[in-house]
């Protein structure tokens, strides 16, 4: 069996058979992999807490007819112990890990994602920003990069130039008088500046943003994401929104 080594970040694990687990591991380079990690149940295995989600690992796996095999795992950076002392941030981190593996396929690189989610991860333990900004953050750009690019100023129908005040879900984002469909929300422009400016980064606005304008973009944001998806992402339902 070929062997193959790869940086990759821990998704989500199941438990199989008495003492081993399913992994599911983003790598760098060969996208989305499930791996089985032998024995990590149990309390004397060699690598067993390198493999929970959230862990950025180097792994040595040798390739199976369906599920690979993990044979050697070295931990890069260990976010978890800092993550789960706020529970804002855990609920964060775990709704990113989970919409990471609902937008990616497995076997198809994705290396805009894969550092996207660690991007995400770093600073949720870093606390660099409020963990709602992280996510919310995270969850426009993971969308934007699997070609959902919301339009926060511009008309997401016609392409007249915004900003608008009109916002539908199914058309895409901002939406002008003239292409506004029945349904259509009307949020605040500060909401609005605010999404834009977590799609883009500028983290120098999105601090200095409100508490209501923040809620507001965090249930754009969320609808949004399930429209695309087509179903819920269950973390989102644990984070104080």
């Amino acid at each position: 069996m070929p062997l193959y080594r790869d940086q990759g970040i821990v998704l989500r694990t199941h438990k199989l058979g008495e003492a081993d687990r399913i992994i599911t591991v983003l790598t760098r380079s060969l996208g989305k992999v499930r791996t089985v990690g032998k024995g990590v149940r149990r309390t004397k295995s060699r690598f067993g807490a390198r493999l929970e989600p959230g862990m950025l690992v180097d792994l040595q796996c040798y390739e199976g007819r369906t599920l690979d095999t993990v044979t050697q795992a070295e931990t890069l950076e260990s976010w978890g112990d800092v993550v789960s002392r706020d529970y804002g941030a855990w609920t964060a981190a775990n709704a990113v890990l989970e919409t990471c593996d609902r937008l990616t396929e497995e076997r198809e690189p994705a290396l805009q994602q894969y550092l996207l989610v660690t991007g995400a991860l770093r600073s949720l333990a870093g606390k660099e920003h409020d963990p709602n900004l992280v996510l919310d953050a995270y969850l426009l750009r993971a969308l934007a990069i699997a070609g959902w690019a919301p339009s926060f100023h511009d008309c997401a129908k016609c392409g007249s130039e915004g900003p608008h005040r009109a916002f539908h879900v199914v058309s895409g984002g901002a939406v002008c008088s003239v292409c506004r469909p029945p349904g259509s929300s009307a949020p605040a422009p500060e909401t609005l500046r605010l999404l834009a400016a977590l799609l883009a980064g500028d983290w120098f606005v999105a601090d200095a943003s409100d508490t209501r304008h923040r809620r507001e973009g965090s249930g754009m944001t969320t609808a949004f994401l399930q429209w695309h998806l087509e179903r819920g992402v269950r973390s989102l339902r644990m984070v104080e929104r």
